[in-house]
This record gives C-alpha cells, structure tokens and sequence, in this order.
C-alpha cells in the first residue's frame, strides 16, 4: 500500500515530477496546481494555497465542488447500489432522471422525447451521429469551424481545429463536412454562414445524403462564441426543407449555464436530439443523448447501450443537480453573474485594458474575453491572455483560455459563488491584468 502523502509532504513541485514519470506528456495541465480539497468555487492545493476557482472541472460543477444535497444523494446511494449495469438488473433512478430531463428539452411542448445515458461527452456524439445515419439511412453529418465535439475518433472528425485534435491522428471517418460558424465579431454573419452551408451542400454533399447537422449553441473550446437566433432558427428551417436532423450539443452549455436549462432555449429552436454531460452529475461521469421519441424508437433493441452509461449513483446525483438548480435558482443566478463579469470587464475594455480587450461577450454566465492587438479582431493576442492567466493563477484565481489561438479567457463560475467571491476573483483578475501590463 502507498504511503504518499501520509508519510512525507507532497508540494506541487513533487508532484509534477511524479507525474511526469508516470502519465503520458500528452495529457494537459490546465494549472499546474493539485488539489487537496475544494467546496462551493474554491480549491486549496496540497501545499495550502487557496485559489478561486473560475474553471469548474472546465464547466462540470455549476452547482460548485461538493455540494452538500449532491454530496448527501451520493453517499445514501453508495449504501443501496453502486452498479448492475442498466441492461441487466434495471432501478428507478434512471428512469426518472430520463423523465426529467426529457421534460427539460421538450420545455413545454407537446413533443415527447426520449433519453439514455453514457459516461462522457464524447461518447454521447459518437452515438447520437451513429443514431442519426441509421434513422435517416445517410451517411453524412456536417459540424463547424471552431467546434469541439469529443477526443473519441467520430468525435475527433466533428470537432472544426485542426491543431492540437486531428494532427497525427487519421485518417479520421469520412462524410463529415465543416461549414464556417456565424461570427459577426470576426465578420462572419448569420446570413453569410447560411450561404456558405448551403455551398457545401452545393459542391461537396447533396443535402439528401446529410444524415445530421451538429452545432453548439455557444461555441465553448472555439472561444465562448454564441449562434445567433436567426441562425440557429435558419438551420433548423435549413434542416426540415432536407430531412436533416438537428442535433443541439449542449456538453458545455448545458444545466443552467447560459441562463437558461438548456442554451438552444434561447433560440425557440427545437432539436431533434440533444447531447449533455459536464454538469449533469456534479462531478460523477455521465452523459444523456435525449431524443424525439418518434426518432429514438427507430433504433432497435441492442443498437444502443452502455455498461456503465447511467450507473446508479450518477443518477443519484444528476437527480440532486436539478433539485439544486430549482432550489437555488440557479438559472436567473447565472445571469446575475453574467453581468457581473460583463460590466466588470467592460470596464477594464474602455480603462486599462484598451486596446486588449478585443470583445467582452457572454450568454448568462457563459462570458468570455477576447484579448487582441490594437483592438483588431483578425490579430488575436494569446501571448497576453497565457501571461494574465498564469498572473492570476499566481495570484489565486484560475481560469481557461479557448479559441482558436488560444486567444479568449473564459469563465465557468460556479453558479453557486457567492458576490463577494465573485467580486475577490474579479479583483485580482483586475490586478493581474495590471502587473501584466506594467511589466
């Protein structure tokens, strides 16, 4: 048995050197720090250091680390059971965690949706694609430029960066196409994103050969970039005029995040299949591919499955997750703190960081800034968004960066965070920026 850190101090210094040992250089660092423990959006590391966290397990904890409803509903399922495999000995909570979720989507319609759950992110796309070529009897599936859609190979296909996703790694399934996402920052309208779809449909794949379409909602690894309605409104009509399903991947988006449940909400759209992970389960690996039940039922038995997809005590917490939204109100919060972030930033946009700040955007509490040179979309500057990153990791707030460059500072506060932690982290960003600035 290993004695580690009962017997001996373990700095994160030590720590990096064991890990550099023993995991692969591939698997990313986001920063550098390792925690000990963490509660609500705070995270102290194994020497003590406190940091407030604005990444959030990269948006897996809206209702924050260790939540006590979620902590409770974890522990009391630990006692009953913790796995039989859905396929085998079937339990409730599954199915009422598929009840509501299918409730959610369908969001007030009289559609009636579907659901079945898998471990990651990545896992539910692969699906949900493989789903929607057996449904249609097409092969085709077209994605974005900028999108992140997984690290499995499908997934890896979908995703719209080249760079660090694709490279080494092909050759990637074929009939999956790239159309340019609506940009209106970087000069690329909803109308002229349209066009350029329809082109592809024009030159490379005939519309009835295109099996699905897949869109984030707001763009998350591509830099925070949200869809315009009339986009998304345009696509969905786009898709019924070629029998094409519309699939919404709210991975990242998703369980109150853009102030809504759900961000394609914010468009009126209805898809027809939805993908979800990240902070469906507080922390515990689960995902849901959720579906017009007209359109589900079309796969036959053993066509679908998971051995772990659904375990019950994922399903315990996911259940605790939406209780918690509801309780706390964690969707009209996500706003507040939206604008919290906005005003704060734009501030520093028309102060001292004129110039830098390129763009300050959000959806609810999905916000973002663009670092840029002299004010110039085309010029991204993410030699100055790493510098204010690991400056203000110093100074015990972490966040990521996105984009293509990796030029934008996002945040995933948890919706839990209190206003004086919100306005402590938002301080020293403040002051990072400004030793950053000074040298």
């Amino acid at each position: 048995m290993s004695n580690h850190g009962q017997n001996e101090f373990q700095s994160n210094e030590v720590l990096v050197a064991r890990r550099n040992d023993a995991c692969p250089k591939g698997l990313p660092s986001k920063s550098g720090i390792y925690a000990e423990r963490a509660q609500g959006a705070e995270i102290w590391d194994v020497e003590g250091n406190r940091y407030i966290d604005f990444i959030a397990g990269i948006g897996v904890l809206n209702v924050g680390h260790r939540h006590p409803k979620v902590q409770e509903a974890i522990k009391a399922q630990l006692d009953k059971v913790v796995h039989t495999c859905f396929g085998v000995a079937q339990y409730e909570s599954y199915i009422e965690l598929a009840e509501r979720l299918n409730k959610l989507v369908a969001n007030g319609r009289s559609t009636p949706y579907k659901t079945m759950f898998m471990n990651t992110g990545s896992e539910a796309t692969e699906h949900v694609c493989k789903f929607a070529r057996r449904i249609t009897g097409r092969t085709g599936l077209i994605s974005f430029e900028g999108s992140f859609h997984g690290r499995t190979l499908l997934a890896t296909a979908l995703t719209g960066k080249a760079v660090p996703y694709k490279v080494g790694f092909g050759p990637l399934p074929g009939d999956v196409f790239h159309a340019p996402y609506p940009d209106p920052y970087k000069g690329m309208s909803s109308e002229g994103a349209l066009n350029c779809l329809k082109h592809i449909m024009q030159t490379s794949i005939r519309p009835e050969d295109v099996a699905a379409i897949i869109i984030e909602p707001v763009q998350g690894e591509g830099g925070f970039v949200p869809a315009p309605k009339e986009f998304l409104q345009g696509l969905r009509k786009l898709c019924d005029e070629h029998g094409i399903l519309f699939i919404a991947d709210e991975v990242q988006t998703g369980f109150a995040r853009t102030g809504k449940m759900f961000a394609i909400e914010n468009s009126g759209v209805e898809p027809d299949f939805l993908v979800c992970a990240k902070s469906i389960a507080g922390g515990l690996p689960l995902s849901a591919v959720i579906g017009k039940q007209e359109l589900f039922d079309k796969i036959e038995p053993g066509g679908m499955g998971s051995t772990y997809g659904g375990n019950p005590v994922a399903c315990a917490a996911a259940l605790a997750v939406l209780d918690v939204i509801e309780e706390e109100g964690l969707i009209a919060r996500a706003e507040e703190i939206g604008a919290k972030l906005e005003a704060r930033w734009k501030d520093m946009q028309a102060g001292i960081a004129k110039g830098l700040f390129g763009d300050v955007r959000r959806v609810g509490a999905m916000a973002a800034v663009e670092c840029v040179v002299d004010g110039d979309p085309n010029q991204p500057n993410a030699e100055m968004a790493a510098a204010i990153q690991g400056k203000c990791r110093d100074n015990g707030l972490i966040f990521l960066t996105a984009g293509k460059k990796a030029q934008v500072i996002r945040t995933h506060v948890p919706l839990v965070a209190s206003d004086e932690l919100i306005d402590e982290g938002l301080d020293i960003f403040e002051k990072s920026v400004r030793q950053v600035l000074e040298g």
